[in-house]
């Protein structure tokens, strides 16, 4: 794996201070009409009372410097700074899921439409548009994917799961296909080896119908996928 250490070093600058924002941007975000959230009857935690939370601005300044940190080291200069702005939203889409299950349309939408453009600005620069096709069949792809899923069982994945996997899909795709295999492979080893190890241990089966937030996964999956997928497309193309 090549490894930029000084766009590692300002990745992590960069990740750092807009982690601190990302309690601002948690409590922009407009609640949804049903105050319900998932399969129970639990009233769904108000934005601004995550937001609220002390320890919430340091905690989301620590995952982004660190994530992106990694992400410019593996990916160099030109496609972190189209990705700089994405891990905040990232980072504030996974608080958000872990405390809600849900994903708001109003933050991957317009994230998804910024990386369109971004990296089709970025191929027209660099005169490469395999890169971006790769991307786009990314996007459909993952997309795709998550729909079938989400259309089999949808008590155990939101529709906001299919909207994410679109971004994260376009994003690992225009990288390669390793970063896009491992991204995507990696998100469900991360929700289910823990969880059935756990069921294991404590014998208890039950567990694993327990409705857990796919978001957080996914995107930790797709940092996964941008920092060693690149090894991975590598040693499939030997």
């Amino acid at each position: 794996m090549d490894w930029s250490p000084n766009a590692a070093a300002v990745g992590a600058i960069l990740g750092w201070l807009a982690g601190w924002w990302v309690p601002a941007l948690i409590r922009l975000v407009p609640e949804p009409d049903s105050a319900m959230a998932g399969e129970g009857e639990q009233l769904k935690e108000l934005y601004v009372d995550i937001a609220a939370d002390r320890g919430l601005a340091w905690q989301t300044a620590i995952a982004g410097g660190f994530a992106t940190g990694l992400i410019g080291g593996s990916v160099g200069w030109g496609l972190l700074l189209v990705l700089v702005p994405l891990v905040p939203v990232g980072v504030a889409l996974a608080v958000i899921d872990w405390h809600t299950r849900l994903l708001p349309r109003v933050i991957v939408l317009p994230a998804t439409g910024y990386v369109l453009m971004a990296c089709s600005l970025l191929s027209l620069l660099d005169g490469e548009t395999n890169n971006l096709s790769r991307g786009i069949f990314g996007l459909l792809l993952a997309r795709g994917t998550f729909w079938l899923m989400w259309r089999v069982h949808a008590a155990g994945m939101g529709f906001g799961d299919v909207r994410l996997a679109g971004l994260v899909g376009f994003v690992l795709g225009y990288l390669g296909w390793g970063p896009f295999l491992l991204g995507i492979y990696s998100s469900f080893l991360l929700l289910g080896v823990p969880g059935l190890s756990y069921a294991v241990i404590r014998r208890d089966r039950g567990f694993l119908r327990v409705a857990v937030p796919f978001g957080p996964f996914m995107l930790i999956g797709a940092v996964l996928g941008l920092v060693f997928g690149q090894t991975l497309t590598r040693l499939l193309g030997n």
